[in-house]
């Protein structure tokens, strides 16, 4: 099961999903891993995953700008787990992941892509049936994109990590989990071409 446990919230924050080994079929040879990925920020997260889950192990991060990292120490401090991300350089990162590196959240393996553009330790994650994808702030529902106005943004960088994950996906796309804004569970590939569109052009 994947829940955004922001969805609701109206504070300075990314969108927050729990997902946890209840998410389909497992592999009975693979561990299921409850995992947070991208705690947010400016909300008490640590009693929603209370609420809905028995325990965490594990923080995943799809990049480091502030509102998605904002309450990594909250969650840290609450559950005593480590945080993943691209960047082992970065205070908040206790272990590399690395472009095309395997990761484990809830019941399904996802393959790691570094997806720069918006900001360079950025990854976006692809279950291994191409079913689901987390994209970050690399594209949002109805052809939104990240902003390349930060700093470490770069609008060519940025085309052409849309191009490799619209490349990693195809027909059997069906769930698109943004950073920011809903979720897409109907022709979520389309979002992609059209994000992929727009970033080309404006």
């Amino acid at each position: 099961m994947i829940q955004n446990l922001a969805a609701d919230v109206e504070a300075f924050t990314s969108n927050v999903f729990l997902v946890d080994g209840g998410d389909g079929p497992a592999d009975p040879a693979t561990e299921n891993r409850t995992v947070l990925v991208d705690p947010g920020n400016e909300f008490d997260v640590v009693s929603r995953i209370e609420q809905r889950a028995d325990g965490l192990d594990a923080v995943v991060l799809t990049h480091t700008h502030p509102d998605h990292v904002g309450n990594v120490e909250r969650v840290t401090d609450a559950f005593d787990v480590d945080v993943w991300g691209f960047d082992p350089g970065h205070g908040l990162v206790d272990h590399a992941i690395d472009d095309g590196e395997t990761v484990r959240l809830g019941a399904h393996d996802y393959r790691a892509l570094h997806t720069p553009g918006h900001k360079d330790d950025h990854l976006c994650f692809r279950r291994s049936d191409g079913a689901v994808v987390f994209a970050g702030d690399l594209v949002f529902a109805n052809g939104g994109f990240g902003r390349t106005d930060l700093e470490e943004g770069d609008r060519r960088r940025l085309v052409e990590s849309i191009e490799r994950l619209r490349d990693a996906t195809d027909g059997n796309l069906r769930a698109l989990h943004a950073g920011h804004g809903p979720s897409v569970e109907r022709n979520a590939r389309d979002h992609v071409t059209l994000a992929l569109r727009a970033a080309r052009t404006r």
